[in-house]
């Protein structure tokens, strides 16, 4: 009982590398940025990222003060990355870097947000009411989750990844322009000094004697001394053409169509591929989160990208505009009804 002092503390054992929450962390890290992560930092990537996120942030809002360029931004940057973005409503919409949820029937019903804050995050609990959550490519089996365009088309984005990052290796660490000069036998110091000679004498002419002689007692023959490129060959595998597959696939999943970065590219096909986009891959995102902005802000809530991206023939509106025009007047002097005459060629708002 009194040997209390003379008795060690027990020794505390923590576990090292690996456990559960470094492996929880790597799974949240890996859902994140899809499988590697590495074709996020890919040029054509983040070209199709910025035209997202730009067409969002210029899109027409009307019934949502609270949806300004910068929260349409950074929405069309989340969702072009991790296919979904969370913002908590408040006087204005706070944008939510990581968030856990709990849903009844497939819809979310409560939210855990982390809040990124210049001198730490913070955490704050929310319910569905109170947050705005726009995501797409939602599956039937987590409805509540969204999916980004890298992550559904991962094995492309791997590519994409592995042959920038090999061909940034080659640039890097390959031996490019380099040369092999046969030399005679001679020592370390004399190869390294005749190496080192040769540095910054771009065009001009270096003659080199040798007084080595070969173990037959005769000179060196003057073919040793042609220069082998060292240059690696990489041809065969098709870099280019792997390149600009991978590149032609991850434009169309963004829905840009590939020749709009094409050298050989022309203004009309500028407009077209502008048009593409706007009307099949920023309209519908933007469909979903004028959708979701009705059901929490509590009014009706529209978003029009294809206004502000002129997305359309200006020259084929205007003409149709004349003849539309046109036909109605014809149809009140016929004593033909404007609008019945409208709806039976399916000319009518969508109810």
């Amino acid at each position: 009982m009194f040997d209390w002092f003379k008795r060690k503390p027990a020794q505390e054992e923590r576990a090292t590398g690996g456990g559960y929450t470094h492996d929880l962390m790597m799974h949240r890290a890996a859902y994140i940025q899809g499988k590697t992560g590495a074709a996020d930092l890919t040029a054509c990537v983040q070209t199709c990222v910025g035209l997202w996120e730009s067409g969002l942030s210029i899109a027409d809002v009307d019934g949502a003060d609270l949806l300004d360029v910068q929260s349409l931004g950074l929405a069309g940057r989340a969702l072009a990355l991790r296919g979904e973005a969370v913002f908590l409503i408040r006087d204005r919409l706070v944008p939510v870097s990581d968030w856990s949820l709990t849903t009844r029937d497939g819809r979310p019903r409560a939210y855990q947000c982390s809040i990124a804050e210049a001198g730490g995050g913070r955490t704050e609990t929310a319910l569905a009411a109170e947050v705005l959550h726009f995501r797409i490519g939602a599956d039937a089996a987590s409805p509540w989750q969204g999916t980004s365009p890298l992550r559904r088309s991962s094995l492309t984005a791997d590519m994409l990844g592995a042959v920038e990052v090999a061909l940034n290796e080659v640039y890097q660490n390959a031996p490019i322009g380099s040369q092999v000069v046969p030399f005679p036998e001679a020592s370390g110091t004399d190869l390294y000094e005749l190496g080192a000679s040769f540095r910054g004498k771009r065009g001009r002419t270096m003659l080199r004697e040798s007084v080595q002689v070969s173990a037959a007692g005769g000179p060196a023959p003057s073919m040793d001394w042609k220069p082998q490129n060292v240059t690696p060959d990489i041809q065969g595998i098709a870099p280019g053409a792997s390149l600009n597959a991978a590149r032609a696939s991850i434009l169309g999943v963004y829905g840009v169509l590939p020749s709009l970065l094409e050298d050989t590219t022309t203004g009309p096909l500028v407009r077209e591929a502008q048009r593409h986009l706007a009307q099949w891959a920023l309209q519908p995102v933007a469909a979903l989160i004028a959708q979701e902005a009705t059901e929490k802000l509590g009014g009706a809530v529209t978003l029009d990208v294809m206004r502000p991206l002129q997305a359309f023939d200006t020259g084929g509106r205007a003409r149709a505009m004349g003849q539309i025009i046109e036909a109605l007047a014809l149809a009140k002097e016929a004593g033909v009804d404007p609008e019945v005459a409208a709806r039976l060629v399916n000319f009518a708002p969508n109810n």
